[in-house]
């Protein structure tokens, strides 16, 4: 708007009535000692003095609109920022209510377990030319977080920690044969060791191994950590989905399920401390 009272055309039309407001000033002012002739200018003039009032009001009815405008454009756009502001606050709310159901379900853990230690963490990123979905958290050794510290979720063991910066660590994921971990048939109490095999991640399974021929493992029992090694006990790993022999021992393996999925891993539990746990150089 404040382009069109810098125009031409705007000059133009001011000109026009500040002329016609000057004539019709003067003929009102000298109309009572004119000549007849002035009747005739008169008439001439009239119309010019409505073009003028016309002009005026159309000029009043823009400022208006002007000054409407503005008012409107403050009002939206305080509108906008309290919308803003609300959906902030119901993103921070919903962020909120997740991370305390997540809490809740680690709290059931951190009963059973009254010594563990953990440190909350996120996924920063995930190794694309890992076969077995390791990837990285944003918590590092300036959070107290060590190799080979267990690393899980609600659901249960994911992994454990491989590489640690300041604020940043490595996690190898439960999918990949680095892992070896003592584990346990809840039902059954047969007991094996949980592993990797690469014909297995690309099913987001891992084995459990060593077990017994007299064992008597069933598909549907869950497995669960057995405290040897670097993860404490009672951890759940998952269920069994088959049962087969060993061609190499003759022993019997089961494939596993793992509760975590790993491929859809966002937040974790790392257990920094816990009740017989094994140093860095024991875990090696």
């Amino acid at each position: 708007m404040r382009f069109f009272f810098k125009s031409r055309q705007f000059k133009i039309i001011a000109a026009v009535v500040a002329a016609v407001l000057v004539l019709t000033l003067i003929f009102g002012i000298t109309g009572t000692r004119m000549a007849p002739q002035t009747d005739i200018l008169g008439s001439i003039i009239q119309p010019f003095r409505a073009v003028a009032s016309s002009i005026g009001e159309a000029i009043g009815d823009i400022a208006s609109a002007y000054n409407e405008g503005n008012a409107l454009m403050i009002e939206n756009a305080q509108l906008r920022a309290q919308i803003d502001g609300l959906n902030d606050k119901l993103a921070d709310y919903e962020k909120i209510t997740t991370e305390n159901e997540t809490y809740k379900k680690y709290l059931s853990i951190k009963e059973t377990h009254d010594d563990f230690t953990f440190v909350s963490a996120n996924l920063i990123a995930r190794d694309s030319d890992d076969p077995y979905l390791g990837f990285t958290i944003n918590k590092g050794s300036m959070s107290d977080i060590k190799k080979y510290d267990p690393v899980i979720t609600d659901s249960g063991v994911a992994g454990y920690v491989t590489e640690v910066g300041l604020t940043s660590s490595k996690v190898t994921t439960i999918l990949s044969p680095k892992i070896i971990m003592g584990a346990i048939d809840n039902r059954s109490n047969d007991s094996g060791v949980v592993t990797g095999r690469l014909e297995f991640a690309k099913d987001g399974k891992c084995v459990f191994k060593n077990l017994a021929r007299s064992s008597s493992v069933a598909i549907g029992d869950y497995v669960s950590t057995s405290g040897e090694g670097v993860f404490p006990q009672g951890l759940l790993i998952g269920s069994i989905e088959y049962i087969g022999t060993d061609s190499v021992n003759s022993s019997i393996y089961a494939e596993i399920k793992p509760f975590t999925d790993v491929s859809e891993i966002r937040d974790v539990m790392v257990i920094t401390s816990f009740a017989g746990q094994l140093s860095d150089k024991e875990g090696k």
